[in-house]
């Protein structure tokens, strides 16, 4: 396993879903803050701003732009991150997917929603993982994950940040959107040092505060996927919705949009 993985940790993975990996971009935090700002200088075509008109401070999020971001580049190829996704998701190979950038501005109250991130994608496996990595110190926590989310027998219902709209038909696949505070679930969350990174299944439940500090909250994600990840087709459009990729139901994703970056 790669140095900053213990059997604990993939253990606590495999049984939680969700983990804390100290250190892991520590390396190459400049370099991803230098990726950021580019990335909000030139933002690209799925670029959103996520606060209602009155709402206070900034919430931009911004994602697959990798390929034209040289400093996102950089680090997805010259971190650890995919030695240390292989370990946590017991696979042979890791794959890119996407990158995700998120900023909440000094003063942003609103919190990122509750919500899976696997229902909005067309992919589906055992074996993936995401990594959120601050860029700023957490001093408050912030990203909060419900521990063993993974493992429910439905899937979350997705909807819309802004409209809070179904974003698929037929509910009754889903199970509605719970509160973990009021229902009593067992919510993790870390203070964090800029480039450690909170290590999350697709399935996991998990949401962030606002931002009421008078810091910047910049994070970058990088979504991967192991050995079992296949493309499905969704009953609606997905997210990030990657037109034109001519892929059909129970496919590997091709490589030539989501490279391999690890193979044991």
């Amino acid at each position: 396993m790669n140095s900053m993985v213990t059997q604990a940790h993939v253990d606590a993975y495999q049984r939680d879903g969700v983990v804390l990996i100290k250190g892991l971009f520590a390396d190459h935090v400049e370099t991803l803050r230098k990726g950021v700002e580019r990335n909000m200088a030139e933002p690209g075509p799925f670029a959103a701003e996520n606060l209602k008109a009155g709402e206070g401070g900034r919430f931009f999020d911004d994602y697959c732009n990798w390929t034209r971001i040289p400093e996102f580049e950089e680090v997805i190829k010259n971190s650890p991150a995919a030695e240390v996704a292989a370990d946590l998701m017991r696979s042979q190979t890791v794959q890119m997917f996407h990158d995700h950038v998120l900023v909440k501005e000094p003063g942003t109250s609103k919190p990122t929603p509750w919500h899976t991130d696997g229902p909005y994608y067309f992919v589906e496996g055992q074996q993936t993982v995401s990594f959120w990595s601050p860029l700023d110190p957490v001093t408050e926590a912030s990203l909060r994950c419900v521990a063993g989310s993974h493992l429910w027998e439905k899937p979350v219902l997705p909807t819309r940040w802004l409209s809070e709209t179904n974003f698929y038909p037929d509910e009754d696949k889903y199970m509605p959107v719970p509160d973990p505070d009021s229902e009593g679930m067992e919510v993790r969350e870390w203070e964090m040092e800029p480039g450690d990174a909170v290590a999350f299944n697709y399935s996991i439940l998990h949401g962030a505060r606002g931002n009421e500090t008078g810091l910047r909250r910049r994070a970058f994600s990088l979504r991967l996927l192991g050995d079992d990840a296949r493309y499905v087709e969704r009953p609606g459009p997905t997210s990030p919705p990657f037109p034109g990729h001519c892929m059909t139901q129970g496919q590997k994703l091709r490589e030539d949009w989501f490279p391999v970056l690890l193979n044991r």
